[in-house]
């Protein structure tokens, strides 16, 4: 097997080389190694491949602390030090403000971390009967695979949800439907965590019995869905806390289901919303939009600083949700929402909402092309864009540098995800 010298990561935490007139993308391998490479897609002017023997290794190498590692699919990045991971996923986000956008910002702010493992509190669990493996897999896919991976212990799932995996197993090969029960949805807030079992077939109520008797034992709470996401329900105990997550900062409790969206780390997302809050500066006599605003995870801190925040978000289910939680925070008189399909903007869109002296945007994979298209003269001074895409961050950018006459004021990643290739950042622009 031939051997070449890895230059850099991609944004998908594979190690980058050159060789023989070819861009090789080598799974496991780190920049400044030497490394043996075995390749696995060939097209005319790259190549997949994975590490094999490590000739000179980086500093950086660690020991990856799961055992599964290399096997499953969640993770890709366990090999490299945590704050080598944070550097990467750093250079990823200012690689793709060049590239793509054609600029840098003014300032690069500390990379935000924490916790390394056992920190996400929202995951989606593969099942499948497996007779072959002996029984009931649950966990999630392997590399690059459609099969689960036979896996007992989840290093970055919370303690108490991995040591859940092996009896998790056990509870659904009991079950009358154990080959009509593909996912099970993980939510943890901090009163209570939930999971949300898709199940494609009634339960008996010997299926019941045992799901009541899991749940007392192992101290969690049972949904079942038997439809798409709106049709989940709880099922036992039916006395259980509502899910929900507390944002110490700006004392507050948001409420959620285990099918609405949340940060799946809680940790990080304070940080997160701490560093927002301080760039936005929302001030007393400020219209500030949160704009996809979901449950109203920034709106109710932007709220409680003391500005009016006005929040859209094309959900219907999600801004009941944030009317709900700006009413169970008292904030409902410094408040207001729409639901808006913001990926269809317009500039009349924008002149309905009234004047909004700044925005915070926090859109999905997908971007915000639209919104930003649509900003005219009478924009926002200042935009706070919170990302999970930094390639569809970049593209925005460039609009509103080039376009919109804004600077990239600074720009820093939250590790929201360690041990992942997966790249949250926020963004300062500012208008003279």
């Amino acid at each position: 097997m031939p051997a070449t010298t890895i230059e850099s990561l991609d944004h998908e935490g594979r190690g980058v080389a050159r060789y023989e007139g070819k861009t090789i993308f080598v799974e496991g391998a780190l920049p400044q190694e030497q490394v043996v490479f075995s390749s696995y897609r060939r097209k005319p002017n790259y190549e997949l491949a994975t590490a094999g023997q490590i000739l000179r290794s980086s500093a950086l190498r660690t020991e990856p602390r799961c055992r599964h590692f290399g096997i499953c699919g969640g993770c890709s990045m366990q090999h490299l030090e945590a704050s080598g991971q944070a550097a990467a996923k750093q250079r990823v986000l200012e690689d793709a403000f060049w590239h793509i956008a054609r600029t840098r910002p003014e300032v690069v702010y500390p990379a935000i971390y924490g916790p390394a493992w056992g920190y996400r509190s929202r995951a989606r669990l593969s099942v499948r009967l497996v007779p072959k493996k002996g029984g009931v897999l649950v966990g999630f896919h392997e590399k690059r695979s459609s099969y689960i991976a036979d896996m007992d212990s989840c290093e970055v799932l919370p303690p108490p949800i991995s040591a859940l995996l092996v009896p998790l197993r056990q509870l659904v090969g009991a079950l009358s439907i154990a080959d009509r029960l593909p996912q099970i949805e993980v939510a943890v807030g901090d009163a209570v965590t939930v999971l949300v079992m898709r199940i494609l077939q009634a339960l008996t109520p010997a299926d019941e019995a045992l799901l009541r008797t899991f749940a007392d034992a192992h101290g969690i709470q049972f949904w079942l869905q038997p439809g798409g996401p709106d049709s989940a329900y709880p099922f036992h105990p039916l006395a259980a806390p509502s899910l929900s997550y507390a944002l110490p900062d700006f004392g507050l409790e948001l409420q959620f289901r285990p099918n609405e969206f949340t940060q799946v780390n809680h940790g990080i997302n304070r940080m997160l919303l701490r560093r927002a809050m301080h760039l936005l500066q929302p001030r007393p006599g400020e219209r500030i939009g949160d704009l996809f605003c979901g449950l109203g995870n920034f709106t109710l801190p932007i709220a409680r600083s003391g500005a009016f925040a006005f929040g859209v978000e094309g959900s219907q289910a999600l801004v009941s949700r944030a009317r709900e939680n700006a009413a169970l925070n008292d904030l409902s008189g410094s408040t207001e929402f729409a639901v808006e399909n913001l990926f269809e903007t317009t500039p009349e869109m924008l002149s309905e909402w009234g004047a909004l002296d700044k925005w915070l945007v926090d859109p999905p994979r997908e971007g915000a092309i639209e919104l930003v298209k649509a900003i005219g003269e009478g924009g926002p001074s200042r935009i706070v864009y919170v990302s999970c895409n930094p390639a569809t961050l970049a593209r925005d950018a460039a609009v509103l540098v080039h376009e919109k006459g804004y600077r990239l004021c600074g720009a820093g990643i939250a590790n929201m995800f360690p041990q992942t290739s997966h790249v949250e950042s926020i963004a300062l622009f500012e208008r003279p």
